[in-house]
C-alpha cells in the first residue's frame, strides 16, 4: 500500500501532466480556430453579436413619456433623475400625460 507521501508525489506529477496536456490541446484548438477565422473571414461580431459576449442580445428601447411640461413640451418617462421642471413638485398628477 502506497504511503501518503507517495500519493502526494503522484498527485503533483499528474497535475503537471494534466496542465501540459491542456496547454497542448489548447494550442491545437486555437490554431484550428484561427485557421477557420482566416478561411471564412469570421469577425468578432459574427461570433458574439453586436454587443459582445457579455451583453444582452435585445436592444433597449426608450420608455414612453409619462409626464409632460405644459410650458415647454419637454417629457419625462418617470424613471431616473427628475428634470428640473418637475423635481420640486410633490403632486405630479398635473403633469401626467392623459392617454
Amino acid at each position: 500500500m502506497p504511503t501518503y507521501k507517495d500519493l502526494r508525489a503522484q498527485l503533483v506529477a499528474l497535475e503537471q501532466q494534466a496542465l501540459e496536456a491542456r496547454r497542448a490541446e489548447l494550442d491545437q484548438v486555437l490554431a484550428e480556430i484561427r485557421e477557420k477565422v482566416k478561411e471564412y473571414g469570421i469577425t468578432q461580431r459574427d461570433i458574439f453579436g453586436s454587443r459582445g459576449a457579455s451583453g444582452s442580445s435585445k436592444p433597449k428601447s426608450a420608455l414612453p413619456p409619462k409626464y409632460i411640461d405644459p410650458k415647454t413640451g419637454a417629457t419625462w418617462s418617470g424613471r431616473g433623475r427628475a428634470p428640473a421642471w418637475i423635481a420640486d413638485t410633490k403632486n405630479r398628477d398635473r403633469f401626467l400625460i392623459k392617454r
